[in-house]
């Protein structure tokens, strides 16, 4: 049987027709296409001859390797030019133009309006875009008005966009709310109207990150965290895809929504990692503070699904629902998240954030790989004074450096100190149920929490500063174990506020003790 590749198609249809496309691509260098992430989102988008102009790649090498594989080629093809075109015109390529010629100048009779504008334009237009949305006015009339004015949208400034509207006060929830909203606007209102509807987005993202570090490579270093997280996300997206069918035929257990539930540690990871060094580091806060509260809203709503007695009908819908949002999650990460974190974040800030990954448990079968770059370069670093007898004199003794150390770490609970003016100063070291990465060392302890818990701890902090509490103690239950969390203002010998002190404390052991004794 004859195999005819039609250029025109899309790279994921060619590989869903022809699965040896994969291999054939990649040999000429397209390593993406082995990512199933990129496959199934910019690849339903994407046709060889536009990623053959993206990446550098001849066409007529593509059309040689496809031909030895036994292909006729048909369809579009860009045109070729020189050497190309002399090589090419032999190529059995089935198509009433090969070569498609560049439209004149005296023949573009469209004004671009995107020409006309500024970039401070532009993002104002999307504010007032968003605002609309946010007063109720519907989706439909204001896609119209969006599609008259606009060709395609950056990540860039979407955020610019999200973050103004929070310098002016619109409110975090507000503009967390307009998150479906202007995913539905800006992409389409399905994760396939997102692909179809809005290539030239995409495209241009794509551009950016082959102009800066390229996320691609770092996506592709082994060990890197932005490789650790992308292959979780496609390990999550394949879940979801084998979900599907048991949800619509209502067949899925709570036992599922438990495994997808480990979406909470790759979570974890950017409301740790990659969400306050964006906001703090490089003053990047409104797409990151918005997508952490959207994760909070899809991780709690997955908790209270594992739980939930509603009716079987509202139950499935509210899993398919929570499905999609993951997955649209997925899509956001990989062309607005991580294009961001790869174009701002230092070789220094990946080493740190690499190192503090160690922290974290492997979920849906996806082990942390040792990234060598790293592991090196901290072994490199002196984290400690060379000096034994740097000795510190305290009211109760003499300890050296090392000992205080030892010390603290001995301790069977997690201590952390924040000082007078809220910043994070010391975590003591080990295993840790409430994880701090060492990365926010230096940073303002609000920048670690969730928008939605960050008030709470402004009040705590302003009611010990105030002098108005010494302590607030809290007890938990979390994985299955009870906790002890102290929160203790630390106070001079004049009795000035110099700081809180955090201890977290395992008491699993004292109610098994009690448990026996009854």
């Amino acid at each position: 049987m004859e195999k005819k590749l039609d250029l025109s198609k899309s790279v994921y249809d060619l590989v869903k027709e022809y699965p040896e496309v994969i291999d054939i691509m990649k040999g000429l260098g397209f390593s993406e296409i082995t990512n199933k992430v990129m496959l199934n989102s910019v690849g339903k988008i994407m046709t060889i001859p536009k990623g053959a102009k993206m990446k550098g790649v001849s066409m007529i090498d593509i059309v040689g390797a496809f031909m030895k594989a036994g292909f006729t080629l048909e369809g579009e093809m860009p045109n070729l030019q020189g050497d190309e075109a002399a090589s090419a015109k032999d190529a059995p390529v089935e198509t009433a133009a090969t070569q498609v010629e560049e439209p004149k100048a005296s023949q573009n009779t469209e004004t671009n309006e995107e020409d006309t504008v500024t970039d401070s334009e532009r993002v104002e237009q999307l504010k007032g875009f968003l605002k609309r949305l946010g007063t109720g006015e519907e989706l439909g009339a204001v896609r119209e008005d969006f599609a008259s004015q606009f060709k395609h949208v950056e990540a860039s400034e979407i955020m610019k966009a999200e973050q103004g509207l929070m310098r002016e006060g619109t409110p975090l929830e507000e503009v967390q709310q307009l998150c479906d909203l202007h995913s539905a606007l800006f992409h389409g209102s399905t994760i396939h109207e997102q692909m179809d509807a809005e290539h030239a987005k995409v495209e241009a993202v794509l551009e950016a990150q082959e102009k800066s570090k390229s996320v691609v490579a770092l996506v592709e270093t082994v060990g890197h965290p932005l490789n650790q997280l992308t292959e979780e996300n496609k390990a999550l997206n394949d879940l979801i895809e084998e979900l599907r069918p048991k949800v619509a035929d209502k067949t899925a257990t709570i036992d599922d929504v438990n495994t997808v539930r480990q979406l909470s540690v790759h979570y974890a990871k950017k409301g740790d990692l990659l969400y306050p060094k964006l906001k703090v580091d490089y003053a990047i806060g409104g797409p990151s503070m918005v997508m952490w509260t959207v994760d909070g809203d899809i991780r709690d709503q997955l908790g209270d699904l594992a739980k939930s007695s509603q009716s079987v009908d509202d139950w499935y819908r509210r899993f398919d629902e929570l499905l999609t949002r993951a997955q649209e999650m997925i899509y956001k990460e990989q062309n607005i998240l991580f294009p961001i974190c790869a174009e701002n974040f230092s070789k220094e800030d990946w080493y740190q954030i690499y190192k503090d990954t160690a922290q974290y448990e492997d979920i849906f079968g996806v082990t942390r790989i040792a990234w060598s770059e790293a592991d090196a370069a901290l072994a490199a670093q002196t984290t400690k004074p060379s000096d034994d007898n740097n000795a510190i004199g305290l009211i109760g003794g003499t300890l050296t450096v090392d000992q205080l150390d030892a010390m603290l770490n001995t301790m069977p609970m997690e201590v952390t100190f924040v000082d007078h003016e809220d910043i994070n100063r010391y975590f003591n070291d080990g295993e840790k149920v409430f994880k701090r990465p060492t990365t926010a060392i230096g940073r303002d302890v609000y920048s670690c929490h969730p928008p939605k818990v960050e008030p709470i701890v402004r009040g705590i902090i302003d009611s010990f500063r105030k002098g108005d509490r010494d302590n607030v103690a809290v007890w938990l239950e979390k994985q299955g174990r009870l906790f002890y969390v102290n929160y203790m203002a630390v106070r001079d010998q004049h009795n000035n506020y110099i700081g809180t002190l955090e201890l977290v404390q395992d008491m699993q052991f004292a109610k098994e003790h009690f448990g026996r004794s009854k």
